[in-house]
């Protein structure tokens, strides 16, 4: 299979030279093994019994080896995180000379230095609409940033083109399967996650078939802030024993340590005026194609509207999974330039933006996913309404839709079809 570049191949390629040692986190599948592997002179790959035995009885070897050395699936033996950093100690200024790669945060209990200062971690999530290579970005995440840039381009891509994208996913092994393989791929994804991965990780699965129905319920609230109550009522409707709390916060916290559970946090201004924001976050799963493929709606389905919501307030279930589509190209382009995402909800509800993307010097671009090829006034409310709430802070506002053309409304607000929004 052919390699796609990255986003982060431009990241590495500008900073591993200063940098010693960059650790890549992200979902299995996502791509962090090719891209690393293109960039190594050495490779120990952990989840191999041979290389972990090999690294196991003698860590200095990953220093003594020929740099850039690529350590994969580190988290499987955490010393070598240390020993890594230990090793950049030693040569602080030497740089390009580690990468690792890790499917899962570490085990609870398993306590290791921090690398703060010594090793770099960037996330890697699923292909992002740009790097699909559908069409060429002509409205920069950057450069909304800048503040007001002219906004045009046109695309070829409609709805349908949209659900196609859901669901063909943006994992690089997968959306270039035909649909039945396609489909195999995914749930045998799902599938190795229950069966292999949480185990393997420190969360052995007694009932498979309760995380399963959880994992459901969670995907039917997508693009939603449902509460994990009604979350967990969703899954076990009619059964009279229900997972105690405890088991379902371990599938939580186990599913995000292994990158599957994705959520959007709260956007929590460090400054005044904005008051009575909910903490709750948005709930995502790393690929929308995972959250179609749990709920079981195909392209003619979502289409025609089917699709089971958790919470009605996302409107559809089509509109819930275009929502985080959108949220999963923004946070590529976000983190390519040091910014994090959030999203804004009023406790009461009377105001709230999809996505809120917020550099260090604390400027937002404020964002709304629509789907939908117009733009009416109702549509640009929310935004005009915190335009008014924190003033020149907000260097563009932003509605992201299905439609053909990128262009400026009268009132400021950049209107951008989700294909042609680029890094």
């Amino acid at each position: 299979m052919e390699y796609r570049r990255r986003i982060l191949d431009d990241i590495l390629d500008t900073e591993m030279a200063d940098l010693p040692a960059i650790a890549l986190e992200g979902a299995k599948g996502v791509g962090k093994t090719a891209t690393a592997s293109r960039r190594a002179a050495n490779i120990l790959t952990l989840s191999d019994p041979r290389s972990r035995a090999s690294v196991a009885a003698n860590y200095d070897l990953v220093a003594d080896l020929e740099p850039p050395v690529f350590i994969d699936e580190w988290q499987l033996e955490p010393q070598v995180w240390e020993r890594v950093r230990r090793s950049v100690d030693d040569a602080p200024y030497d740089g390009g000379r580690f990468l690792l790669a890790g499917s899962a945060s570490l085990a609870p209990g398993v306590r290791i230095h921090s690398g703060a200062g010594r090793i770099v971690r960037m996330t890697m999530r699923p292909m992002s609409l740009a790097e699909r290579g559908l069409e060429e970005p002509t409205v920069p995440l950057r450069a909304l940033h800048a503040g007001n840039p002219p906004i045009s381009g046109s695309t070829h891509l409609r709805v349908k083109d949209y659900v196609t994208e859901i669901l063909r996913s943006g994992l690089p092994g997968i959306r270039d399967a035909s649909e039945r393989a396609r489909n195999r791929l995914l749930d045998s994804y799902l599938d190795r996650i229950v069966e292999r991965e949480l185990p393997d990780n420190g969360m052995p699965i007694r009932r498979p078939g309760t995380l399963l129905a959880w994992l459901r319920a969670y995907a039917a609230a997508t693009s939603s802030t449902t509460d994990y109550t009604k979350i967990l009522n969703a899954a076990t409707a009619g059964e009279p024993l229900k997972p105690a709390r405890a088991t379902v916060d371990a599938y939580r916290e186990h599913l995000t340590r292994l990158f599957i559970l994705d959520p959007v946090e709260a956007w929590t201004p460090v400054f005044a005026p904005l008051k009575r924001l909910t903490n709750s976050a948005k709930h995502h799963l790393v690929d929308p194609a995972l959250a179609a493929r749990l709920v079981g709606v195909g392209a003619k389905g979502l289409l025609v509207g089917e699709g089971h919501v958790v919470a009605p307030s996302t409107g559809t279930w089509l509109g819930a999974l275009f929502e985080s589509l959108a949220v999963q190209s923004v946070r590529v382009y976000a983190e390519a330039m040091n910014a994090s995402i959030g999203h804004l909800r009023t406790k009461n509800g009377d105001h709230e933006v999809d996505i809120v993307v917020e550099t260090d010097d604390r400027r937002i671009i404020a964002i709304e996913v629509k789907l939908a090829d117009t733009v009416s006034d109702d549509d640009v409310s929310h935004l005009h309404w915190l335009r008014g709430q924190v003033g020149p802070l907000l260097t563009d506002a932003v509605v992201l839709n299905t439609g053909p053309y990128a262009y400026r409304r009268e009132d400021g607000i950049a209107v951008v079809p989700l294909a042609l929004l680029g890094p």
